[in-house]
């Protein structure tokens, strides 16, 4: 099995159209798909649809907020990239009463894989722990005959993280409607991330009840360290973070 290198830069644009573009957005979730996969060293990507992450069902879906998640083997790369005709025609799409959030970040760690994949690689700990602002993305691929019981534990640990100190924004993600689906979150700090991930009880429970009743095919959860971060997601202002 080919081995997965650390990505240089990690980027994550969402964008938030009306609702007149919202047809637009959607074909360009596959009409975009090739233009993107001939970036120069791109090393992985996703186009995503969105949601509140509430519940993970349809009923969560986003028409109005799209987004891409991209993984560079070269800082460079990503500066041509945000010239693309891809990235101007989705700014185009996001006039006239939508929005758009840029987040550039570099990964403190990763287990797990996505499409069989270790986008993020195996990043080494460093020698001064990180301590600034921390992008959370988790995803996961649900074996069919369990989504309902996944359906029900999912709303009281949403309702805890919603709640949860130090969260900046949080936003569900998603390659299809049901069963692919995860997160994509931002933190004030590495210990606010922890002390949700394993203080809270909603939470906690199903990490207990992933080991027993087996809800994954295939899941991923990574820390990544947030270099820049612009613009608004749902109203939230994410202004010039670095």
């Amino acid at each position: 099995m080919a081995v997965d290198l650390v990505p240089e830069l990690v980027t994550m644009h969402v964008w938030g159209v009306p609702v007149h573009r919202v047809p637009s957005a959607l074909a360009a979730m596959t009409l975009e798909r090739r233009a993107v996969s001939r970036s120069a060293n791109l090393t992985f990507f996703k186009l995503l649809g969105t949601g509140d992450g509430r519940t993970f069902t349809v009923r969560d879906a986003d028409l109005r907020h799209w987004a891409l998640l991209a993984c560079w083997s070269d800082p460079r790369a990503v500066e041509a990239f945000e010239r693309s005709r891809v990235l101007r025609r989705w700014d185009e799409r996001s006039r006239d009463g939508g929005e758009r959030l840029r987040v550039l970040m570099r990964p403190l760690s990763s287990r797990g894989r996505w499409s069989g994949r270790a986008p993020f690689g195996q990043p080494q700990p460093q020698p001064q722990p990180y301590d600034g602002l921390v992008a959370a993305i988790t995803r996961a691929r649900l074996r069919a005959r369990h989504t309902v019981t996944f359906w029900r534990a999912v709303p009281p640990v949403s309702r805890r993280l919603a709640a949860s100190a130090g969260l900046r924004l949080a936003l569900g993600i998603g390659e299809a409607p049901i069963g692919v689906q995860g997160t994509f979150s931002l933190w004030d700090s590495p210990v606010a991330l922890q002390a949700f991930a394993y203080q809270s009880p909603e939470h906690l429970e199903v990490i207990r009840r992933t080991g027993t009743v087996g809800w994954y095919t295939e899941e991923l959860f990574a820390r990544l360290a947030v270099l820049e971060a612009s613009g608004s997601l749902g109203g939230v202002e994410v202004a010039d973070v670095t």
